[in-house]
C-alpha cells in the first residue's frame, strides 16, 4: 500500500512538471509566433509567408479599422512598390494565458524605422492578440493595435 502511494505521488508531481513545461514551451511558441510574424509580414513585406501566422479568417483592428488578409496583402504589395526604411521590432510581453487550444496574450510592441545607419522614426503600440492552436502549430486568428502617441511637452 505503502508503495502504491509514493508512485501515485510521484505520478502526479511528474504529470505537474510536465504540464507546466508544456505551458513554458507555448508561451515561447506564442511570443515567437508574435515576433517572427511582426519580422515577416511588416518588415520583409512577405505576403508569402502571411498563412504561416494567421488563420484564414484572421482581422486586424488597427486604429479604428478593420484589416483582413486581403487588405494586408493589398498594404505589403503598396509598400514594396516603395522606398522602404529598415524596420526593427522589439516586444515587451504583458501577459499570456493559454487554455487548452486557445491562447491571448498583451503586449507593447516597438517599432524602429532606419535609413541605413540613421533612426528615421519610431512607433509603439499596445497589443492584443488570441492564438489558435491548429494542425501546423499556433497562428493569429486576431490582433487588435492600438498606437500610443508621443507625449509632447
Amino acid at each position: 500500500m505503502k508503495t502504491t502511494i509514493q508512485f501515485l505521488l510521484l505520478l502526479l508531481i511528474s504529470a505537474s512538471a510536465g504540464a507546466q513545461t508544456l505551458e513554458k514551451d507555448n508561451e515561447k511558441l506564442i511570443k515567437e509566433l508574435i515576433s517572427d510574424s511582426f519580422d515577416d509580414i511588416f518588415s520583409n513585406l512577405d505576403p508569402e509567408k502571411l498563412s504561416d501566422y494567421y488563420t484564414e479568417d484572421f482581422l486586424l483592428l488597427e486604429n479604428g479599422e478593420v484589416w483582413n488578409n486581403e487588405i494586408i496583402i493589398s498594404y505589403m504589395e503598396k509598400a514594396q512598390g516603395q522606398r522602404q526604411p529598415q524596420r526593427i521590432n522589439s516586444f515587451n510581453f504583458i501577459e499570456i494565458k493559454i487554455q487548452d487550444k486557445m491562447a491571448w496574450v498583451a503586449y507593447h510592441n516597438n517599432a524602429r524605422f532606419m535609413m541605413g545607419e540613421k533612426l528615421a522614426g519610431e512607433m509603439n503600440w499596445l497589443e492584443s492578440a488570441t492564438a489558435i492552436l491548429t494542425e501546423d502549430g499556433w497562428k493569429l486568428q486576431m490582433l487588435h493595435s492600438t498606437l500610443i502617441e508621443e507625449e509632447h511637452d
